[in-house]
């Protein structure tokens, strides 16, 4: 009965390393092609191991469990699948995927990632493992100095719309296909990395935000957001338990008003949520938990 108890523990750990086992599984025996087994085994290990971390490490060390999953799947993505494997990750290279008919890594990736994976897990993905904000997580401003400022979340629907259309200019008007396009496609990568570093290092500088790059200006959030409204994986507050301090919303990294919903007696409903446990690691009396259910709302509570 003990053993069975620990083992719930690591809940969370176990499912997400059987999850890419079996998508790992899926892809191996549809392509014969071992070596997808051998991506998302690594991918469900580093993400496992992450949650075996922030489980059993002291609260004040507990942030590097998902540290060590965001360097690990970090990167893999931009070192080894976007430099060595020569795959553009970012979500041109996405567009230019999909209109091209070609189902590669970056194509999948944004499947499971980016568009029904969040159906799941929500936008984990953004917490856990993007390569840019493990960078940006080691600066100082994981607890956001300023309020947000919504009127800027308009730059990331434009930054989606205008990469879109970038890619349909290229692909159906100036017909700059495959072997254009894939001739070049690292040159692409880096570009693409670079511009997103400098901005998202310059707007934490300038909002004292580690997490400013996300709320204004990646595009990623923009299909994400849409299937998170109905994640199964959301975080909840026992109201016996808390003694609303307020200690979860002002350490919330992404500014959720996480009282509101639990006053409610609902969830974290926002699709803001990226996961991150940091309102249930600053939470003196353990009252916050990450559940599995069925629920959404369209509003949002944002600081």
């Amino acid at each position: 009965m003990k053993d069975v108890l620990k083992l719930t523990k690591f809940k969370f750990a176990i499912i997400f390393f059987l999850l890419f086992i079996m998508i790992g599984v899926w892809r191996w025996t549809s392509t014969n092609n071992l070596f997808y087994l051998i991506i998302f085994g690594y991918i469900g290990f580093a993400i496992a191991f992450g949650n075996i971390l922030n489980v059993t490490l002291s609260k004040e060390h507990k942030h590097w469990g998902r540290k060590t999953t965001q360097l690990l799947v970090g990167l893999f993505m931009v070192g080894f699948l976007g430099f060595i494997g020569n795959e553009n990750m970012q979500i041109e290279g996405f567009f230019f995927y999909l209109f091209s008919g070609i189902f590669a890594g970056a194509t999948l990736h944004y499947f499971i990632a980016k568009i029904v994976g969040p159906l799941f897990f929500g936008r984990q993905w953004c917490g856990w493992a993007c390569w840019t904000t493990m960078i940006l997580d080691f600066f100082p401003w994981t607890k956001p100095k300023y309020q947000r400022n919504k009127k800027l979340g308009i730059i990331r629907y434009l930054h989606f719309f205008v990469s879109l259309c970038l890619i349909l200019f290229l692909f159906y008007i100036a017909e700059f296909k495959e072997k254009d396009y894939f001739s070049n496609e690292l040159l692409w990568m880096i570009i693409g990395n670079v511009a997103y570093y400098i901005i998202a290092i310059f707007l934490a500088f300038r909002f004292k935000d580690n997490r400013a790059f996300c709320k204004y200006v990646c595009p990623i959030p923009v299909s994400q957001k849409l299937t998170s409204y109905f994640a199964i994986l959301k975080q909840k507050v026992n109201n016996e338990k808390c003694t609303e301090c307020g200690l979860c919303e002002k350490n919330c990294p992404m500014d959720i008003e996480i009282l509101k919903y639990a006053k409610e007696g609902k969830r974290t409903l926002s699709t803001e949520c990226i996961l991150c446990n940091t309102c249930i690691d600053i939470c003196p009396t353990n009252a916050i938990k990450t559940t599995l259910g069925l629920d959404f709302q369209l509003k949002e509570y944002i600081n």
